[in-house]
């Protein structure tokens, strides 16, 4: 009896994940990197499951954010794998990611922050079923501008973003294909500035392009009109922010920029309220996690 195919079916069997939460490691340009794996408990391995990215902002990391988005209980009603990556850093929960120009030591050694989450695609697509037309991400702040460089450099993997709070790291985008963006920003953001430039509270000397140029750049890119539909969100709660809907589209097949202008809005996860004020208000008259899956779900890679 040839046991060789017995025990190579055993440990591909092992690395399967099933239901619950899971952290992965693996080697990449030299370096060992991590990342956390949600799985819905009706998850079925049978069927090809979407995946949503989520990037953490700068000198935080994937389990800060797990509880920060609250994307985890999203992933459990609508059936999708939510993965949390870590970025890099000198200290274990001070990470960032090399967006380009910013930030960190993750730009100072130049790290492979595009490879890595190719990387980490590949690997994520052995252990569990991905459906790799459903490949989305979505971060805050530096996270946000990681999700632009991915839309960019890794279109042939990403079919859409929705960055939070988080402006395109580079004067320029070049996609391989038309990818959809949903863009939340609030416009009294102390950190990564509505208008561009050096945020009041940034942590850092950066200057950051301004939300206007991102979403330029990605109706060019995506044969988009320039001349959006604008509407005001309901407002359901008085809690100093209202929020105006700009939709772009529809462009080359089918891809639409929306950005949500939160008026009074800081540093924040909108629909989720902010534990730490120093970041500034989060309004509560818009969920961005249930705006971006179900702009997710529209948008999928053709």
């Amino acid at each position: 009896m040839n046991l060789i195919p017995i025990l190579i079916s055993s440990i591909v069997a092992a690395t399967r994940l099933g239901p619950g939460d899971h952290t992965q490691t693996l080697r990449h340009d030299g370096l060992t990197r991590s990342y956390l794996v949600h799985i819905p408990p009706k998850y079925d391995a049978k069927k090809p499951t979407p995946v949503v990215l989520i990037f953490h902002g700068a000198m935080t990391d994937a389990a800060i954010t797990v509880r920060f988005t609250g994307l985890n209980e999203k992933a459990d009603k609508e059936g999708f794998i939510a993965v949390y990556p870590n970025g890099t850093g000198r200290f274990e929960r001070l990470l960032t990611w090399n967006r380009g120009n910013c930030c960190g030591s993750a730009q100072w050694n130049n790290v492979d922050d595009v490879g890595f989450t190719r990387a980490l695609l590949d690997d994520l697509a052995k252990a569990t079923n991905v459906d790799a037309k459903r490949v989305f991400a979505t971060g805050i702040s530096n996270g946000g501008i990681m999700c632009y460089r991915l839309a960019s450099e890794l279109s042939d993997r990403i079919a859409a973003i929705a960055p939070v709070a988080g402006t395109m790291g580079t004067t320029t985008c070049n996609p391989k294909r038309a990818v959809s963006v949903m863009h939340f920003h609030g416009t009294d953001d102390k950190f990564v500035p509505y208008k561009g430039g050096v945020g009041d509270r940034s942590l850092a000397s950066i200057k950051f392009f301004s939300v206007d140029h991102s979403i330029q750049a990605w109706v060019k890119a995506d044969g988009c009109p320039e001349k959006p539909v604008v509407a005001s969100e309901p407002k359901k709660v008085d809690d100093g922010t209202t929020v105006e809907r700009k939709t772009y589209g529809p462009g080359k097949d089918g891809a639409e920029v929306i950005l949500f202008v939160i008026n009074g809005g800081g540093h924040a996860w909108p629909g989720r309220e902010m534990k730490i004020q120093f970041l500034g208000k989060s309004t509560m008259n818009i969920s961005a996690n249930d705006l971006m899956w179900d702009f997710f779900k529209r948008h999928p890679m053709k």
